[in-house]
């Protein structure tokens, strides 16, 4: 079967898995960690993509960000994973691919959708074993979120921002979020959708979504009628 184009959408939030080839470490140390955030940061800033959380796992990385164009996130994910190769070959004296393939991504409905895929992000190295509590991991955007840091080119969405009138009641609501986490169900549905393209909302947003793009946006038809018997 052939394989289905990307499905992008400007204006949209997009939930990007990529993944070292073969299960291999694509960080190795903090200073690979480090290099990849830099060129994140810059990529994105210099390709028009709001970038809205993010987390730096062993051997793969997920993103949720929106771009502003429909080349922009194709366009950052080059610029992105050229040069860190570059870099993580020098240091680390080997040549050749590090990713497997191509990024994976899906298209989130802004609010409910996209606050779940946020906590996804966030709880990520929990489901992963790497650290008991989510807050105890040094490279998510987390800490971001619930005041340990600030890290200037993270975009806070909409939905976030709808969590409270304050820096402090958005901070405790978003970490009240995230210790209550998503369904093993929940978090399945959402990698299965980005790793196979198919978007993430409401059936109504589906249904708009399918009206701008002649690419099916979830497995099956979206907003058709069944065909009558003959």
């Amino acid at each position: 079967m052939a394989r289905l184009p990307r499905l992008t959408v400007p204006g949209l939030p997009h939930h990007v898995i990529w993944r070292g080839n073969n299960g291999e470490i694509v960080f190795r140390d903090t200073q690979d960690k480090s290099d990849f955030l830099a060129l994140l940061a810059e990529q994105s800033q210099a390709n028009g993509v709001r970038v809205h959380a993010y987390v730096l796992l062993d051997a793969q990385i997920h993103l949720l960000l929106t771009p502003t164009t429909e080349m922009a996130l194709s366009r950052m994910m080059q610029g992105v994973g050229r040069a860190y190769v570059r870099r993580f070959n020098l240091r680390h004296g080997r040549s050749g691919t590090l990713w497997e393939g191509r990024f994976r991504c899906t298209v989130v409905e802004p609010g409910v959708a996209l606050l779940a895929c946020m906590v996804y992000v966030d709880t990520e190295p929990v489901h992963q074993g790497m650290v008991a509590m989510p807050e105890a991991f040094a490279w998510s955007s987390l800490g971001h979120y619930i005041g340990q840091r600030s890290e200037g080119w993270l975009v806070a969405p909409a939905p976030y921002w709808a969590l409270g009138n304050t820096p402090f009641a958005r901070e405790v609501a978003y970490a009240e979020l995230v210790a209550r986490g998503l369904s093993t169900t929940e978090r399945q549905q959402l990698a299965d959708a980005a790793m196979k393209g198919w978007a993430v909302g409401s059936d109504g947003f589906l249904r708009a979504l399918q009206q701008q793009t002649p690419r099916r946006v979830v497995k099956g038809r979206v907003g058709r009628p069944p065909k009558r018997p003959a």
